[in-house]
Parts: structure tokens; C-alpha cells; sequence
């Protein structure tokens, strides 16, 4: 083996949209997933191999595995294929790497450091826009700040969602604002809010359950943790649903009408809505004593970040530039990583 990655969860938005950029970079990654006849589709227009592999054939799984060096993990929802995949990594000593969001996600990963460590391999969950560029700003602001003891993160600009987004959104109605408090993550029966300037004055933001609710703690240590979205209309009308209401739209037949409901939705943005659109981040970091430091990071559209940072750390890996055991991304490649990527400013606000 010699640098080669695999890509599983081609044939999804994100997977076609990471395939395509990684044939323009001169990459050969070896395409995966369940259909054989959407693999072909995807990957002979680029000239890419590709292997029609089920999550729940191990014995496949791990030939397949057998052959390369590390794993794109795309094909969510990651609540049901993180699991499987990574104990195939596992087996085959193969460095798992995906683009999940989702907390409980990155903390199953986290409970397994110990296992990756004696398997040789890096457990690294959220190599997308979730959580490359948030969890590099957690770091530093805990570089700014090394006495931090809260932490604040605002994200604008996430206006467009692919299929496999908004069905894991419809998955995580039903619970409450998660949130690190004392290091714990607990979860708010009502979404904190506060005004943060984007570039363009104060504006509302709603605490959502972002990733970095798990990640950034494993990052930082520090102990108390909130993520925030700039507030949309379809925002605050899920912020105002009673615990009652949530519970119902978490209910079996009403999720799988709501992500019925999400097939009727374009698949994820154009290209030309990538190219035209691009993300705004806020860190703010408090210590003991109140006294507060600010940064901005703007970045490029989500999904366009997500295939340029996802292929970068792959190939990284796959090439043997690794920390062995579960990691997050600045934990394994530092706070400046965000940075290699082309159309990244980070600016310190006070200094």
C-alpha cells in the first residue's frame, strides 16, 4: 500500500461533489458504496476505480479495506454507518476519517482512542466544514486564551443544505440544545440565544448542537462550550417548539415523513451557489475573570470546504502523515490547518 484512500458514500451529494475535485487534483481515490450502477455512473466520467461495498458484509468489507490506507468516510446518516465502518478500519488497521456533525458520533469515536492507538490507525470523525474550521478556531482561541474558561462559536452562511444534512438535522429535532457545561455535554430544554456581528452589525443567533460541542472540549479542555447559528425564520420556528412538539416530530412515522419531505428538495446547492456563497465564523473565548478575546474566520461554502479539507487530511493520512488513536483535527494537524485552504482569512478582532 502506498497512499491510497478510499472514498465510501460516493454516489451522495457530498461524495459526487469530493470525487469530481479530487479527479481535478490529479487524485486517484478508489470510489465505494452500496450501488454498483451509481458508482459506474460517478466514477467513469473521472476515470476513477470504484467497488460496490455494503456496510453489513464485513468479510467485503474488510478485502476491500485490505487494499488501502485510509477511508473517506461520506455516507451518513453516521448515527447508523460510523459504526460498522470503523470497526472495519479497526480490523484492517485503517485509518478512518469522516465528515459527520454529529455529537454523539464524535464521542463513540472518542470512547474508542484506545483500540486505535493499539491498532496502529487515526480515528479522526469531522474532516468537513463540521468541523475542520470550527475546531481550528477553538484551539485558537484557547492559544489566545490558554486560561479560557468559556467558549462561544457563531457560524453564518449555512443557507443551503444537502439531502444527507437536512435528514440529520430532522434526526436531532427531538433533543434539546446539547452544550458543554463543567465539560459535561448536557441538553437545554430551551436554545440559548445572543446577538453576534457576522461583518454586518449585531444580528440574532440560536444555540444549536453543533459538533464542536463534543469536539472542541477534546481540543481545548475548556470546560464550557456553546455553538451558535445567525438565526433564520425556519430556525426560530424550531426554536420555539414546546418539549411536547419535539417529541412528536421525533417520533418514528413523522421522521419519515419529514425526510420524504427532504427528497423533494434540490440535492444541495449548484455550483454556482457554492462559488457565489462562503461562511462566516466568530470564536469568543472568556476566562475566570471575565476578560474576553474575539476572532473571525470567513472560509469558503460549506460543502466546497468540506471536499478540499476532507481529500487534504486523506491523503495526509493515507501518506503517512498521522497521530495514532481518535483526534480531532487541530489535535492531529494544529490550529493553523484551516489555513492551508485557498479563500481562509482569520483575523484576531482585539487583540
Amino acid at each position: 500500500m502506498s497512499g491510497t484512500f478510499m472514498i465510501y458514500g460516493a454516489t451522495g451529494y457530498t461524495g459526487k461533489l469530493t470525487a469530481r475535485m479530487a479527479a481535478q487534483k490529479g487524485l486517484k481515490p478508489i470510489l465505494a458504496g452500496r450501488s454498483a450502477a451509481k458508482l459506474q455512473a460517478v466514477a467513469e466520467p473521472l476515470g476513477l476505480e470504484w467497488a460496490a461495498l455494503s456496510l453489513d458484509r464485513p468479510k467485503a468489507l474488510d478485502k476491500a479495506l485490505a487494499d488501502v490506507d485510509a477511508v473517506l468516510h461520506i455516507a451518513g446518516p453516521f448515527s447508523a454507518t460510523s459504526k460498522p465502518m470503523l470497526d472495519a478500519c479497526l480490523r484492517t488497521k485503517t485509518h478512518y476519517l469522516d465528515i459527520t456533525g454529529e455529537i454523539d458520533v464524535f464521542e463513540a469515536c472518542a470512547a474508542r482512542d484506545a483500540e486505535a492507538r493499539k491498532a496502529g490507525i487515526m480515528v479522526l470523525p469531522g474532516v468537513g466544514f463540521d468541523v475542520v474550521p470550527s475546531d481550528c478556531l477553538a484551539a485558537h482561541m484557547k492559544r489566545r486564551m490558554p486560561e479560557a474558561q468559556r467558549l462561544e462559536m457563531g457560524i453564518a452562511g449555512m443557507s443551503n443544505l444537502s439531502h444527507g444534512t437536512a435528514k440529520t438535522m430532522v434526526e436531532s429535532i427531538s433533543t434539546g440544545t446539547r452544550v458543554r457545561r463543567g465539560g459535561a455535554i448536557v441538553a437545554l430544554s430551551k436554545p440559548p440565544r445572543r446577538t453576534m456581528d457576522f461583518g454586518s452589525g449585531e444580528s440574532k443567533a440560536i444555540g444549536v448542537g453543533w459538533g464542536d460541542v463534543s469536539t472542541a472540549y477534546h481540543s481545548t479542555g475548556i470546560p464550557d462550550i456553546t455553538v451558535y447559528f445567525e438565526a433564520s425564520k425556519d430556525m426560530e420556528r424550531m426554536a420555539g417548539l414546546g418539549s411536547a412538539a419535539r417529541w412528536i416530530m421525533g417520533t418514528g412515522p413523522v421522521q419519515r415523513f419529514l425526510k420524504k419531505q427532504v427528497e423533494r428538495l434540490p440535492e444541495g446547492p449548484t455550483d454556482e451557489q457554492r462559488a457565489s456563497s462562503h461562511a462566516i465564523l466568530i470564536g469568543e473565548a472568556t476566562d475566570g475573570a471575565g476578560n474576553v478575546v474575539r476572532t473571525r474566520l470567513d472560509t469558503p461554502e460549506g460543502y466546497t470546504l468540506t471536499a478540499h479539507s476532507g481529500l487534504a487530511i486523506a491523503l495526509r493520512a493515507a501518506n503517512g502523515d498521522f497521530e495514532a488513536g481518535f483526534q480531532t483535527p487541530s489535535n492531529a494537524y494544529g490550529a493553523d490547518l484551516i489555513l492551508d485552504f485557498d479563500g481562509v482569512t482569520r483575523a484576531d478582532l482585539n487583540a
